[in-house]
Parts: structure tokens; sequence; C-alpha cells
């Protein structure tokens, strides 16, 4: 029989793995718990509040286009701004604290919000799909494909 022997580091590593929970009404509402489960710390690798808060909105994002027919794509509002909506095309972290967002606005026009992760607030819309498109943009799925690459 094995025995695993448990260190106060081990202990420290575990306390800071992300941790989530949800109930919904509808019992086949995805929930982001198991995705959460995915989050590590990497053996050795000590993220920044950027890169947390990076990850942990990709699976927000992943979790809500479940919920999307093919007629919708996701978009954030940002609560306490006048930025209004924006059609997510791209995210990204610049370490330790910053989060950036790039997509268009409700009118189409260009639209880049570079925000503090101690000020973000995000919700997460559905958006018609715009009609030039064939299918609906999935960004949630690109962004967890460049995850896994690093």
């Amino acid at each position: 029989m094995e025995q695993t022997i448990h260190t106060t580091a081990d202990a420290v590593e575990a306390d800071a793995m992300p941790r989530a929970h949800e109930v919904h009404s509808d019992p086949n509402q995805p929930c982001i718990e198991t995705a959460a489960n995915s989050l590590t710390n990497g053996a050795g690798q000590t993220k920044s509040a950027a890169q947390w808060a990076y990850e942990r909105l990709i699976l927000y994002i992943q979790n809500f286009e479940k919920t999307l027919d093919e007629a919708h794509e996701v978009a954030m509002g940002f609560a306490g701004s006048d930025s209004g909506v924006i059609r997510i095309e791209g995210m990204g972290y610049f370490e330790p604290d910053i989060l950036t967002f790039y997509g268009q606005d409700q009118m189409g026009m260009r639209t880049q919000l570079i925000q503090h992760v101690g000020q973000l607030s995000v919700m997460l819309r559905a958006l018609p799909k715009q009609v030039e498109t064939a299918e609906p943009n999935r960004i949630g799925f690109r962004l967890a494909q460049d995850l896994n690459k690093a």
C-alpha cells in the first residue's frame, strides 16, 4: 500500500487552487465548477492576478457560449462604465494586473478596453450574430485552445 505524504507546501498549494460552485434552477444549465477544476497553478509557476482573471474569464465565456443558439454570439458589458457592450473578438492580459478586451461596439466601431483586475466587473450578454458571418463567433473556444498551448 502506497502512502502519500502531504507537506505544508502541498496544503498551501491546494488552498491556492481555484474553487467554484453554482446552482441553477434549470438542472441542464452548464456550471462553471467542472471547468474550474481544469485550472492549475502549474509546477512551480506563480500566476499573476491578471493571468488568474484571464483564465477564469475564459471559463465563464465558454460556459456562457454553451447556452447560445446558432443565431447568437457572446458580448461583454462592463458595470460602472459608459463603454457599453463589446462583441468579443479577443482578450489578453498584461502582468501583473491588466486585462484587455478587443472587439466591436454596438455601432460596429473597433474597440479596445484596458482594465485593472481590481475594477473588473463583467456582464456576459447574448447578441445576434453578425449577418455576414455564416457561423457564430465562438471566442471562448479559441481562447481555451491558446491557453492549452501554453
